[in-house]
């Protein structure tokens, strides 16, 4: 009988790039376009209205424009009892979220301020997705383990 080698990883480690997205620069100026016109399609006075849409555009815009120049960064989930890096920097207090094909990770930094990162399919493709699901779910077992008795 021939041996088989093992399939599986005692610690499941993921890196994973983040950039902004561009599905989400195109939605936010979507947005921003659409409530512009519903502004101008109101009953409110045109000379109200008018301003208020170039405000609304313009606002959009400025969105767009901050959500693109962030700049990249990495993360790495060892898979273990170290703790999260991001941009080699360790982390406390990482918690993956999933809503659909979008995926959010938040933390607490070394000043205590709270950071959150979102993935959108056009960031995060099926198998980095995959590998994140499973550096979380190891992230969980590793944080429940604790309470347990030996």
């Amino acid at each position: 009988m021939t041996h088989l080698p093992c399939s599986y990883s005692t610690s499941v480690s993921c890196r994973l790039e983040w950039r902004p997205s561009r599905w989400l620069l195109a939605a936010i100026c979507i947005a921003g376009i659409l409530a512009s016109f519903s502004v101008l399609l109101s009953n409110m006075p045109r000379l109200l209205a008018w301003p208020l849409a170039a405000c609304v555009l313009l606002h959009a815009a400025r969105l767009a424009l901050r959500e693109s120049r962030l700049p990249a960064c990495s993360l790495v989930f060892p898979g273990s009892e170290l703790p999260v890096l991001v941009d080699g920097v360790p982390v406390e207090q990482v918690d993956v979220q999933w809503r659909g094909p979008l995926a959010f990770v938040s933390w607490q930094d070394r000043t205590g301020k709270r950071r959150r990162l979102s993935w959108w399919p056009d960031t995060l493709v099926l198998g980095r997705r995959r590998e994140l699901r499973l550096a979380a779910g190891s992230l969980q077992a590793s944080r429940h383990a604790l309470a347990m008795a030996p």
